[in-house]
């Protein structure tokens, strides 16, 4: 699909591979259901998605096959108001596609991506992907993209190097042990961290990969990030900015199922960053769009305008530790 260079240049432009994810019917397992829906599942276009709901211009670049699942995933991200006009369709490989089997511990996920379209993304597209975009536009990217080939890695590598489109760089370390090793990985995730301006990590992650078990010690390694956020689930997340140290707890919320929260609150912190919010509202935002997900099976939810999550993501510090302790029910007060 050709881009459209007219459009105006993005906020945020993430990129990476969506698959068509196939999901029972709420209650049942993916064995004995007798019905399912086709949703997207990819990390980036969450991101992108999550940024958009909360009324941020965000675009998802990718490649998808000429299939009816890849059509299907452009339609449903773009239905999220997120701009899809730098998905390329490639006529030679498929879609990559996913059963899920949501259950309240996790879900069971069985993935058929071997050989996807997105795999075979490359430094060769990225005139495509990148037509238009401004230097103000925020590049976010993941760990997951340059597991999948050769050629996404060197994209991935080239990008968060090179400043030819996008200004800032974002990345999410996003460790999957299944596409890849820790120790195939370590060196690599470090090395892509390093490279980006924001760098977002969990804790689960970290010490597999580098045998880091704190905040600080993830701070240690990769002390050179400017924007470092270190994510410990429910406890909260630790940034290391301009030379601070901040603690921000997250919410208190009933999981229903995890998936899809760590993308909401990347999604949440972009947002705010691209508004002009320091790292400590940033990082409230994120919590605030991540709740919305733990409540739910789905890993993209209705999101309100960033702005009317302001005066939380501004209280005293106190104030939010008082909140992010009762238990989440949006609605009140537009939060």
């Amino acid at each position: 699909m050709p881009v459209d260079a007219g459009h105006e240049s993005p906020a945020i432009l993430a990129l990476g591979e969506t698959m068509a994810a196939v999901v029972p019917f709420a209650g049942e397992t993916a064995a004995t259901a007798v019905g399912f829906v086709v949703e997207p599942a990819g990390a980036e276009s969450n991101v992108a998605s999550t940024a958009a709901q909360l009324g941020v211009r965000a675009a998802w670049a990718s490649r998808v096959g000429d299939d009816a699942f890849g059509e299907r995933l452009r339609r449903s991200v773009a239905a999220r108001s997120v701009d899809v006009s730098r998905v390329i369709t490639d006529p030679a490989r498929p879609t990559g596609v996913m059963v899920k089997d949501p259950q309240p511990q996790g879900s069971a996920v069985t993935y058929y991506r071997r050989g996807s379209a997105a795999a075979a993304m490359s430094i060769s597209d990225a005139d495509a992907m990148f037509a238009g975009v401004g230097d103000k536009t925020l590049v976010h990217l993941s760990g997951v993209t340059p597991a999948l080939s050769a050629s996404c890695a060197a994209l991935v590598q080239w990008l968060l190097q090179s400043h030819s489109y996008g200004g800032l760089r974002s990345f999410d370390v996003n460790f999957r042990p299944r596409l890849w090793s820790a120790r195939a990985a370590a060196s690599e995730m470090a090395r892509l961290a390093r490279a980006s301006d924001i760098c977002f990590v969990g804790l689960d992650e970290a010490e597999p990969l580098w045998g880091t078990a704190t905040p600080d010690a993830v701070h240690r390694l990769l002390s050179d990030v400017p924007q470092l956020v270190v994510k410990d689930g429910a406890r909260g997340v630790t940034v290391y900015a301009t030379g601070q140290r901040l603690f921000v707890p997250s919410l208190q919320v009933d999981v229903v199922e995890p998936v899809g929260a760590g993308d909401a609150f990347a999604g949440g912190y972009l947002a705010a960053i691209v508004k002009g919010a320091d790292p400590r509202t940033a990082a409230r935002v994120g919590h605030l769009a991540a709740a919305r997900v733990l409540l739910t099976f789905a890993d993209v939810v209705a999101q309100p305008p960033i702005e009317e999550l302001w005066h939380l993501s501004v209280l005293a510090d106190e104030e939010w530790a008082e909140y992010a302790q009762r238990p989440a029910s949006f609605g009140e007060r537009g939060d």
